[in-house]
C-alpha cells in the first residue's frame, strides 16, 4: 500500500487521465466518421475519465478506494454543496442585471427553453418559477451523475493527495490548475465558450475553476466525502448553464464578458467564497 504523499501515484493518475481524456478529445475534434459531440455522450464519457483514472491508479498502486470518500454522504456539507453555487450565481447575476450588463428574464430565452422541454408557456411569471423548480430538482439527477465522474478523480483522489504533499493552499490550487487546463481543449477546439476571445474566456474560467477547487477541497476534507463536491459541481452546472445564462438577454456587447463561466461576474463571486473558506481551512483540516 502506498502513502497518500506518494508522488508516483499522483503522476500515474495524471498520465492515465490525460490518456483517457485524449481518446475522447480525439473523438470530438479529429476528422472521421465518429467525430462530433456524440449527442452529448462524448462529454459524459470525458467527465468520467478522471474517475476511471482514479480507479485504475488504485488498482495498479494497490490503493484503498474507500479513501475516495464514496462511503459517506457528508451530512450538512452535502446541503452546502447544493446551496453554495446557487447562492453565488444568484448574487453574480443579480449584480449583472442591476448594473445593466444584461436583462432578466429574456423572452427569447423563455421561448427557446420552453420548446426544448415541450412546454407551452410563454409568460415569464409562469415559466420562470416553474422552470426553476424543474432545474433545481430533476436536472440535478443527471448533472450529479456526470459531475461524480470528475469529482471522484479530482477531489476523491487528487486533491487529498496534493494537500498531504503540499499543504492545503498549494494542494487546492494545483488541483485547480490541473482541472482548468484539462478543459482547455474544449475551449480552444470546441464550442465551450460564450463568444468572448479565448484568452479572456479562459482567464475568467481559470479563476473560477481554481477558486472552486479551493471550495471543493475544503468541502472534501471537512466532510470526508466526495458527495458534497459532486452536488456542488452539479449545482454550479445546472443553475449557471441551464437557468441564469439562458434566461439573461444581451444588453450590448458587454453581456458576454459578464455572464456565464467565461465572463467576470461568477469568477469574482467564487474567488470571494474561496478566500472566505481558505481563511477557515483549519476547520477542514481538523485543526480547530
Amino acid at each position: 500500500m502506498t502513502s497518500p504523499k506518494d508522488g508516483s501515484a499522483i503522476l500515474l493518475f495524471l498520465a492515465l487521465v490525460t490518456l483517457l481524456s485524449a481518446l475522447m478529445w480525439t473523438l470530438m475534434f479529429a476528422p472521421g466518421p465518429f467525430a462530433g459531440g456524440g449527442g452529448g455522450h462524448y462529454v459524459e464519457a470525458l467527465m468520467w475519465c478522471p474517475a476511471a483514472a482514479a480507479f485504475l491508479t488504485a488498482l495498479i498502486k494497490r490503493l484503498d478506494i474507500r479513501d475516495f470518500g464514496l462511503s459517506r454522504f457528508g451530512g450538512r456539507y452535502a446541503a452546502f454543496g447544493y446551496i453554495l453555487p446557487l447562492a453565488y450565481a444568484a448574487v453574480a447575476y443579480t449584480l449583472v442585471w442591476s448594473l445593466g450588463f444584461g436583462v432578466f428574464p429574456d423572452p427569447a430565452g423563455i421561448v427557446k427553453l420552453a420548446q426544448r422541454i415541450g412546454w407551452h408557456v410563454s409568460a415569464a411569471s409562469q415559466f420562470v418559477p416553474s422552470y426553476f423548480l424543474l432545474v433545481a430538482s430533476t436536472f440535478m439527477v443527471g448533472a450529479t451523475a456526470r459531475a461524480l465522474g470528475e469529482e471522484i478523480g479530482w477531489r476523491g483522489f487528487l486533491a487529498p493527495r496534493l494537500v498531504a504533499k503540499f499543504g492545503f493552499t498549494w494542494g487546492a490550487i494545483l488541483a485547480g490548475i490541473v482541472w482548468a487546463f484539462w478543459h482547455l481543449p474544449l475551449i480552444l477546439l470546441g464550442t465551450y465558450n460564450n463568444g468572448t476571445p479565448w484568452w479572456f474566456g479562459f482567464s475568467c474560467f481559470a479563476v473560477m475553476v481554481i477558486s472552486s477547487s479551493v471550495i471543493l477541497t475544503w468541502l472534501r476534507l471537512a466532510s470526508k466525502s466526495v458527495w458534497p463536491c459532486a452536488l456542488f459541481h452539479a449545482s454550479h452546472n445546472v443553475f449557471i448553464q441551464a437557468f441564469f445564462t439562458p434566461l439573461t438577454a444581451a444588453r450590448g456587447g458587454i453581456t458576454r464578458y459578464a455572464i456565464d463561466e467565461f465572463g467576470f461576474a461568477v469568477p469574482v463571486m467564487t474567488l470571494l467564497l474561496a478566500i472566505l473558506l481558505w481563511r477557515h481551512r483549519g476547520r477542514a483540516l481538523g485543526e480547530t
